[in-house]
């Protein structure tokens, strides 16, 4: 068994994990993939075919390099099992604040909570691409990337549309109530995500990158907190529109990338 680490310099959110390992999974040989977020490194444990392996991550033109390959010392452990429970943890709670913000923004004509909302299934994606490459066919993942970003993307467009729309021709003020307390709600959820992320204490598969993308959650929940306060001390929609506008950019741009594993 060989343990080779490259060093990918442009990886630093789930969606270059996911593309690393959707690309990688059709090869023959490898037995474990571990991936160090914050340090921008992945290890990749294999038997051979490691020129194979090195010019598939290139292709990614991620700007990486290869550190070391050596033979592994160290037992292989899988961890899918804990893997696949916080998966799913976080993914049903982020889909649930998807509907609850998405009824409630509506309702109280608040884009910041609908575009939070949308971040909120943007996540739901993600996590559920990730228990997808834990396990399941190279194939489906791609197909499931591909809906989900195209999907994604769409609702995106028609929030962003949404907000131009209210900016010019309504002046209905958003229920700053509601969207502090949503808001407040979401902030809480996400928390709570992050906390069983970090208390799985992996050093593997999406923990770390999850936790990366659960901790930008909690400042956009912040930003409409903070949108809901200045509603209320200027009576004025903009504050929530500009919110909403910049979440749904995020949106977009994160639908980019999500399709960019299908590819």
């Amino acid at each position: 068994m060989d343990k080779t680490i490259f060093k990918i310099a442009k990886m630093d959110c789930p969606s270059e994990e996911s593309m690393i390992r959707l690309k990688l999974d059709g090869l023959s040989g490898i037995k474990k993939m571990v991936f160090d977020i914050p340090n921008r490194k992945l290890t990749v444990y294999h038997e051979g075919n490691l020129e194979k392996i090195r010019a598939t991550i290139q292709g990614l033109k991620f700007n990486d390099e290869l550190i070391s390959s050596t033979k592994a010392e160290e037992p292989i452990v899988f961890e899918e099992s804990n893997q696949r429970t916080l998966l799913w943890a976080v993914l049903l709670i982020n889909f649930a604040f998807f509907v609850l913000e998405m009824i409630t923004g509506w309702l109280s004509k608040s884009m910041g909570l609908v575009a939070d909302s949308l971040d909120m299934l943007a996540d739901s994606f993600v996590y559920g691409l990730s228990l997808f490459a834990v396990g399941g066919s190279m194939a489906r993942k791609k197909n499931i990337a591909t809906i989900a970003g195209y999907f994604q993307m769409i609702l995106a467009v028609i929030g962003f549309v949404e907000v131009v729309r209210r900016f010019f021709v309504s002046d209905e003020i958003p229920d700053f109530k509601t969207m502090i307390a949503v808001s407040i709600l979401a902030l809480l959820a996400n928390s709570i995500c992050l906390y069983l992320l970090q208390k799985s204490k992996s050093k593997e598969a999406h923990m770390q990158a999850s936790m990366i993308f659960t901790s930008n959650d909690v400042v956009i929940n912040t930003g409409v907190i903070v949108a809901g306060l200045l509603v209320l001390w200027s009576q004025s929609r903009i504050p929530d529109l500009i919110v909403g506008a910049i979440v749904f950019a995020i949106v977009i741009r994160g639908a980019f990338r999500i399709l960019k594993l299908g590819n």
